[in-house]
């Protein structure tokens, strides 16, 4: 048989018919047509105003008792103590903390603390940086430098 326009037909089962509501109890859908009892879902025309808009819809998703949590992402904390497995006079960036297992892929920025001692001058290479970290690595005869974040959302 040649396929032509009027012997076009659709795929087995991919046309549904419409369900017909509100044809009695022998329809399959009960008694009250799929819509419950009473209330305003059940009226005719009744779900208009039931969208929730503005800051009321973003507050109702949060969690009511666990706390909130930030939708910004955290920076990656390297400790002082962690540097101390780069040589001496090595320029440790973000891209080799990564490579080191210290910082993953998804944290954008990276945060020396001052938790630890070091040994050996090294450069390091960061976002941001607290007072003791940064005393830590001159102690050693080594430099920080920051680096600016960036942010990945265009500026209104």
């Amino acid at each position: 048989m040649t396929l032509t326009l009027h012997t076009l037909t659709p795929a087995k089962g991919s046309t549904h018919r419409r369900k017909r509501l509100g044809r009695g109890n022998a329809s399959g859908h009960g008694a009250y047509s799929t819509r419950g009892i009473k209330g305003q879902r059940a009226r005719q025309g009744g779900r208009k105003g039931l969208g929730q808009l503005g800051v009321k819809h973003f507050v109702s998703h949060l969690p009511k008792v666990r706390g909130f949590q930030s939708f910004k992402t955290q920076p990656a904390v390297i400790k002082v103590a962690d540097l101390r497995q780069f040589a001496s006079g090595t320029v440790v960036t973000a891209e080799l903390l990564r490579q080191k297992g210290l910082a993953t892929d998804r944290k954008l920025r990276i945060k020396l603390i001052g938790s630890g001692k070091l040994e050996h001058p090294i450069t390091v290479v960061v976002n941001s940086v607290t007072p003791g970290a940064r005393e830590a690595v001159e102690k050693a005869g080594g430099k920080v430098e920051i680096i600016p974040f960036a942010s990945t959302k265009a500026k209104k």
